[in-house]
């Protein structure tokens, strides 16, 4: 397990001067549960480090997006610390092999638990800012961000593709796309919608799911990485 602690802060780029910190970032409460002689576990640095994410993004997106107004900034901030962000940033940091799961926990599936990964990597940046302060976690953030960051516009429109799809229709062809459901399946209590969203009378793409708004972003989805593949072609 130590090696898969220097492993982390290889990957961070920072080594902790209070290891005991790196240690309780990386331990779940069900190992804590397990084990008699474990005091702490990563609940309280999970807290701080959720504010830490929040502001480090923040800055980052204000400084690097001067233009950028107020509506966008905040999509994007949302973008960057969802769980599905804090899933990659974990996955960088290959937080799966390190953190320290009860027997129970790892059984039923917990290293691939995304709450999971992503309390444990918030966890880890809260005891990078007590250890080493704001600069350091502000950077690790900052590293780890910019991958995703690359490119604003696939952000805005996997936080919103109904609206990033109209953006786009509206200032390439002048008009909107409409959305018609084109069949339910299913039972009663579990129905499955079929959405297909068309332009000027042709369909660009279709999904399924079991609502009518998520198939509808599905489908918004798939419509806008298709135009978007077009409009990219010599």
């Amino acid at each position: 397990m130590e090696r898969a602690f220097d492993h982390v802060e290889e990957a961070l780029g920072y080594v902790f001067k209070d290891k005991n910190l790196l240690v309780e970032a990386l331990t779940h409460p069900s190992w804590a549960a397990e084990t008699p002689r474990c005091q702490v576990h990563n609940q309280r640095l999970e807290f701080l480090g959720d504010a830490v994410l929040q502001l480090a993004v923040t800055t980052m997106l204000f400084e690097n997006l001067p233009e950028e107004s107020e509506g966008p900034l905040t999509k994007l901030r949302s973008v960057l610390t969802k769980e599905e962000a804090l899933v990659a940033y974990a996955g960088a940091l290959d937080l799966r092999s390190a953190v320290r799961l009860g027997k129970g926990e790892i059984m039923s599936g917990g290293r691939d638990r995304p709450s999971i990964l992503g309390d444990a990597f918030e966890a880890l940046l809260g005891a990078v800012f007590l250890d080493g302060g704001w600069p350091a976690a502000a950077r690790v953030t900052q590293e780890l961000a910019n991958g995703l960051f690359a490119d604003v516009q696939t952000l805005l429109a996997a936080e919103n593709p109904k609206g990033a799809l109209q953006e786009f229709t509206q200032e390439k062809h002048r008009c909107i796309p409409e959305y018609t459901t084109v069949a339910v399946t299913g039972p009663d209590h579990e129905p499955r919608f079929e959405v297909a969203v068309s332009l000027q009378g042709r369909e660009l793409a279709r999904a399924t799911a079991g609502s009518r708004r998520a198939a509808e972003s599905r489908a918004a989805q798939a419509a806008l990485e298709n135009l978007t593949e077009t409009a990219d072609e010599p």
